[in-house]
């Protein structure tokens, strides 16, 4: 969650795995551009999620960017489209022309047409027309302006308002992994390190509230900045300056021997941290994927000896090879209004770049000169095609290169094809801890341009997304034969390719049944097709959700617009806006027949469902990846064997299982039927009641922040807020005070296994989990339910379309049925990912390190086998159900409904929930206590056996929470009592905005009294710290890639902590560690300066005015406003959020900062290393687990220096199943 959103609600976990694997949001989007993913997992990632159909979002496949539509719903460039329903036809047309973009409805008609009817429907010219529409070009962004320079660099703009007063510059050189030699393996990541952290003009922008990094890919290297439109340190205007570093950064790079020796110490150390397993596994799914082609050899991170080989001199000429003006592409995405002047701007500063030495060479076969021409799309030159800026290509002038890359071949899956199947390949691994299978269909990519083009991308995404309901639901008892089934249909821009992959995951004894069951599915759904109720089904979803986010295309952020622009200009793809993206969906929608449908999607899965078949597409490669052991109840680890003549013979039996059609499901309108609800209110008697016995009135409205709360008559809270920035959208969250906090020690584990339980079910009332999800898919809800170790949370994400609203409250209101199949299935993920933990360096050294500092507490680490032996479903259930009392049940939404209606909405779902007593959150839990210090646990070590090298440490200690109280009981505002006014030094911020010393001392007072102020100030000190690590630890001393600081504090439970996670070698760990310590110690002796106050307070202020048109942010802010366990959460804590920030000076940092307990006694750290000599030198270490009842764990890779149970607390199970494929083969942001 946001930085200010966390102040007022915060999952506190220690995240390791997603910590050492993280990527920025704009380089997980730039990777992966799927324009059909469908997934289907019981993983124990995934809650109760019920996925949003979507072709038009910016993070996923086909959200096609663009505005203006030039004639559409049915009648389309003379097409005249008749919709058959029932024994009507409706008719809807508009003679419209291109200047006429809205003239005409978009409403969609619940309707289908048979292949007869369409037949019927375009006899002779009328269906000839209809092929004529097919083929015409889709509409592309009127506001995208395009244009290229004389030196043959090309620029890309769209104005964009969200956030407001900022803007999106990003350079992208059409050069990365796939350009270097043999010698040069890596040396494309290289140059992006030294370019970019070895640029004096990016780093003067650090001061004015920009931010920046950089990646590189296989054939891209991106370098961009985030910045403000202006500053009070720019003379107004700072785009110049961000252009004039982005063309130092990539075109006049220095460099300086020290910057590469630094970056050398910097890529070896992020070389070992993405080095996980997941990391290994990715490498042997591309190498096999494309072991016809570089992509397998040329990974992005490089080889380890290389890279300590390569001189200046070297890595200049890769340089001098690949980096110029044409070929490289400008984005600026943001709050621009005049784009002539920002045109003017980028030739000021790129013009002269790459004249020197001009020649006139004959024109390069493609424009960006080494791109491949299958990723590179023909783009238009000039202004939307035309401008006084636009020039001849003949004409242009840059400086004589090497020749252009060779197009990356592929061995394409086709029909027909002479190629011999490859044998399936076998990734066997001691740190697998399940079975997966692989299968991978590669094709090239097809373009989305025309209508017809769009029509394929919607007919297969409604097959795909039948299948994944099907898997998803129809396996339901308590051994499962698969863990998940994922079919991904994707183009990728980084692989320039569509690849469609069937991936099954297993618990290793069941692998052969889950590759059956996967392989059946698939068949079912080739041989009998997606059903009438179906296609109607999946097509009225997508249409509902294209048309919620063309409603929203004034909210959507400039950098999602960047990176789908990007992507489809890599892939060839059309850019439309939201708005056109509908239309055009809609204009295609009248087309689509069950036929045709059926007919797209079984081509899409032929390679799997025809496998073996002479005529069906060979697949791209099969590739599984096992465990070397797995444990064998009554006989313990044993060998894991298998072969590739396995797997073909186990794919080979799905081909055989007998299958039937799939039954049409009745799906219900509504949850509870307005009788049943007329009955309710006769009952309850539902009604608002004074928010409080101080004030009597029933609803509080604060005019300011547009929040009204209010109290129904059983005790439940409500809060909601009234939002215009998401267009007929809204999302709502129930908290329910308690979570893990509340397990006894006789039923640890109770809380999160119950609320995994009702997740596995997913039954609700009289419906089943297929009628519950459907419900969901037909209303376009996203639900998801969690538990942390302070409360239960359910969350809805709804639009406002065809109630969908009350359809969210009704499934809020359902009492959900606990069943035993679902209880089996819940422990059983538990029991495997505690199975897991000693394959992981990563979890196993944070759960060593909670233990520790917890006193063993299994209410913050995953549950034992033991205690997960002890449960029973009447014990997960009384331990979930006894925390939802009304009093302990606070529930916000924030939306664009009206006041009458979600005020009915709450009467009638909420007010007719029956009123338990009270939930005494005080009462509810055991003691939560700090180990007692000293103890001989507070340094500790865990050792992995591994064939390759690696090294992690986690540094933590105790904290207050978000509201000043300590573990101890202490309240932290009565001990600041005696503070009195700070001087007039203290108010020296530039950001400072108060009238005068008196208003400002005010102010200050106001801070220091206020109930957010260690909120504020802990905020801030983690930006300083993580600073002051990146600076000393990572760019000074070159001891670690990755290092970071984290606050996690609690709102109900009186603690928090804080985590120090840092990479490394296992040479230098423990010097990392070290200087870690130094700098988290250091801030007495090195005193916080002004500056550095002042860019933290930039950098969470940018990130609030960034989010606070988000509906999600807004529900962060309202956690907890009515909480009776967070007392001094108030309407202020919203109100004077920015004040507060702007206000904060040095000494009430220092304040806060003296509450972290950072002595020797307070301190705790475990440093992890794996190795083939890990843990030798270590005599007499006893296992990291004990032996339970419920299995027998073999632990022979894993050692530690103390006898201690590793467990980790997570909201998720990162690290076990992997989403996307390779994704962790591309380097990490390189800041």
């Amino acid at each position: 969650m946001a930085a200010i959103s966390s102040l007022v609600v915060n999952v506190p976990l220690i995240r390791p795995s997603r910590r050492i694997s993280r990527d920025d949001d704009t380089y997980s989007n730039r990777r992966l551009n799927s324009v059909v993913c469908v997934r289907s997992a019981r993983g124990p990632l995934t809650v109760l999620h019920i996925n949003r159909l979507s072709l038009f979002s910016p993070t996923s496949a086909l959200y096609i960017t663009l505005v203006d539509f030039l004639a559409t719903f049915l009648w389309v460039k003379g097409v005249y489209l008749k919709l058959v329903q029932g024994k009507h036809a409706h008719v809807s047309y508009a003679t419209v022309g291109p200047d006429e973009p809205h003239a005409a409805s978009t409403a969609w008609q619940d309707v289908i047409l048979e292949k007869q009817e369409l037949d019927l429907l375009y006899p002779g010219v009328e269906k000839t027309k209809l092929e004529g529409f097919l083929s015409s070009e889709i509409p592309s962004h009127p506001k995208l302006y395009r244009g290229q320079l004389k030196n043959g660099l090309r620029y890309v703009i769209l104005p964009n308002k969200v956030p407001p007063n900022r803007f999106e510059a990003h350079m992208e050189v059409h050069s990365g992994s796939i350009d270097e030699q043999d010698d040069e393996q890596g040396i494309a990541h290289m140059i992006e390190h030294v370019a970019f952290l070895g640029s004096k003009k990016r780093e003067k922008l650090l001061g004015t509230g920009a931010r920046s990094n950089a990646y590189t890919d296989f054939h891209h290297t991106v370098f961009h900045i985030h910045s403000p439109i202006s500053s009070k340190d720019s003379d107004g205007d700072l785009l110049p300056y961000v252009l004039d570093a982005l063309n130092e950064i990539a075109f006049h790079p220095k460099f300086l021997s020290s910057r590469v020796e630094k970056e050398r110490h910097a890529i070896l150390s992020e070389l070992q941290m993405m080095n996980t397993i997941d990391y290994r596994v990715d490498c042997q799914l591309l190498q096999h994927l494309h072991s016809e082609n570089k992509l397998s050899k040329r990974f992005p991170i490089g080889l380890e000896e290389q890279i300590k080989k390569w001189d200046v001199d070297k890595i200049r000429k890769f340089h001098e090879r690949w980096y110029f003006p044409a070929n490289a592409t400008l984005y600026i995405v943001g709050d621009i209004d005049n784009i002539s002047k920002t045109i003017y701007q980028i030739e000021a500063v790129f013009g002269q770049t790459g004249l020197e030495n001009e020649t006139v060479p004959a024109p390069a076969p493609s424009a960006f000169g080494a791109m491949a021409s299958f990723l590179v799309p023909k783009l238009s030159v000039g202004l939307t095609g035309s401008s006084s800026n636009s020039v001849d290509q003949s004409k242009i002038f840059k400086k004589e290169r090497h020749t252009v890359r060779l197009p990356v071949k592929h061995n394409w899956s086709l029909p027909g094809s002479n190629m011999d199947l490859k044998p399936p390949q076998i990734f066997q691994h001691e740190l697998i801890q399940n079975f997966s299978f692989n299968m991978f269909c590669k094709v090239p990519v097809s373009r989305v341009q025309t209508y017809g083009d769009l029509r394929n991308v919607l007919m297969k995404r409604i097959f795909l997304s039948a299948l994944h309901f099907r898997i998803n639901t129809r396996y339901k008892s308590s051994n499962p034969p698969f863990t998940s089934i994922e079919l991904d249909h994707s183009d990728s821009g980084r692989e320039g390719c569509t690849v469609t992959t069937l991936t099954v995951t297993a618990e290793p004894k069941n692998w052969q049944g889950a590759i059956r069951v996967a392989v059946q599915e698939v068949r079912r759904l080739k041989e009998f097709g997606v059903t009438k109720g179906e296609l109607t089904r999946y097509m009225d979803a997508l249409l509902k959700d294209s048309e919620h986010l063309a409603a929203m295309i004034d909210n959507v952020s400039s950098v999602d617009n960047l990176d789908f622009i990007m992507e489809s200009d890599a892939l060839g793809h059309t850019v439309m806006d939201q708005r056109q993206g509908h239309e055009s969906l809609v204009a295609v929608a009248g087309t689509v027949t069950l036929e045709e449908v059926n007919s797209i999607g079984t081509k899409v899965l032929e390679f799997v469902s025809n496998f073996g078949n002479p005529t069906a597409p060979l697949p791209a490669a099969i590739v599984a990846c096992v465990p070397k052991r797995v444990h064998v109840e009554g006989i313990g680890e044993t060998e894991f064997t298998i072969s590739s003549n396995e797997i073909i013979a186990a794919t080979k039996a799905g081909l055989e299982e007998p299958i039937e059609p799939e039954p049409e499901l009745e799906v219900p309108k509504e949850l509870i039927s307005s009788l049943q609800l007329q009955e309710l209110r006769q009952r309850r008697m539902p009604s608002f009641i004074p928010c409080s016995p101080e004030i009597n009135v029933t609803k509080v409205y604060d005019k300011e922040t547009g929040i009204t709360k209010c109290r129904l008559s059983n005790g439940i809270s409500v809060n909601y807020k009234i939002s215009k920035s998401e267009a007929r959208g809204g999302v709502m969250r129930l908290i329910v005070g308690g979570g893990r906090a509340a397990e006894s020690s006789e039923s640890r584990g109770s809380v999160v296994v119950g609320v995994r339980t009702l997740s596995e079910g997913g039954r609700v009332g009289n419906f089943s989990r297929e009628q519950v999800e459907l419900f969901c898919v037909n209303h376009l809800i996203n639900c998801s339910l969690e538990s942390t170790e302070e409360f239960i949370s359910m969350e809805f994400r709804f639009t406002l379309r065809d109630n969908g609203m009350r359809a969210a409250f009704q499934l809020l209101h359902m009492h959900s049925v606990w069943l035993d199949d679902a209880f089996d299935r819940a422990r059983q993920l538990y029991l495997s990912y505690y199975q897991s933990i000693p394959k992981s360096l990563e979890r196993s050294t944070a759960h060593k390190l909670m233990l520790a500092m917890m006193d063993g507490d299994e209410r913050f680490v995953e549950p034992t086998p033991k205690s997960l032996q002890n449960l029973t479903l009447q014990s997960v259930k009384d331990a979930v159900m006894n925390q939802f009392v009304g009093s302990n049940m606070e529930v916000s939404i924030v939306g664009d409904f009206s006041e009458e209606d979600v005020e009915s909405c709450i009467l009638d779902y909420l007010g007719t929930v029956r009123s338990k007593g009270n939930y005494e959150m005080e009462n509810a839990y055991n003691p939560i206590v700090f180990r007692s210090s000293p103890s001989d646990l507070q340094s500790q070590q865990v050792f992995l056996k591994d064939t390759d090298e690696r090294a992690c440490a986690y540094i933590a200690g105790p904290a207050p929470n978000r509201w000043g109280f300590t573990v101890d009981g202490k309240d932290l505002f009565e001990l600041f009592s005696h503070i009195s006014t700070h001087d007039d030094a203290k108010l020296k911020s530039e950001e400072v905005l108060m009238v005068d010393e008196d208003t400002q001392k005010d102010v200050q007072r106001k801070l220091c009294g206020h109930p957010l102020f260690f909120g504020i100030t802990m905020g801030l000190l983690a930006e300083i710290i993580n600073s002051r690590l990146f600076t000393t630890v990572r760019d000074s001393l070159g001891l670690t890639y990755d290092v970071s600081f984290e606050l996690n504090l609690f709102d109900r439970l009186n603690l928090g902590w804080y985590v120090i996670s840092v990479t490394s070698t296992p040479a230098k760990v423990h010097k990392a560690v070290d200087a870690c310590k130094n700098v988290l110690r250091g801030l007495h002796g090195n005193k916080i300066c002004q500056r550095e106050l002042d860019r933290a307070k930039r950098t969470l202020l940018m990130r609030h005015e960034a989010e606070i048109k988000s509906n999600a942010y807004w529900l962060g802010l309202l956690a907890h406003l009515q909480a009776s366990s967070v007392p001094r959460k108030d309407i202020s804590c919203i109100k004077d959020l920015t004040n507060l920030y702007e206000v904060a000076s040095i000494d009430d940092i220092y304040l806060a900062y003296d509450q972290l307990k950072v002595g020797d006694d307070s301190l705790y750290s475990c440093i992890g290393v794996a190795g083939a000599q890990a843990g030798d030198e270590i005599t007499g270490e006893l296992d990291i687990f004990c032996t339970f009842n419920l299995l027998s764990l073999s632990h022979e890779n894993l050692y530690c220096a103390a006898s201690l149970e590793v467990e980790e607390s997570v909201d998720g199970f990162p690290g076990i199943f992997p989403v996307g494929r390779g994704l962790s083969t591309m380097t990490r942001p390189t800041t």
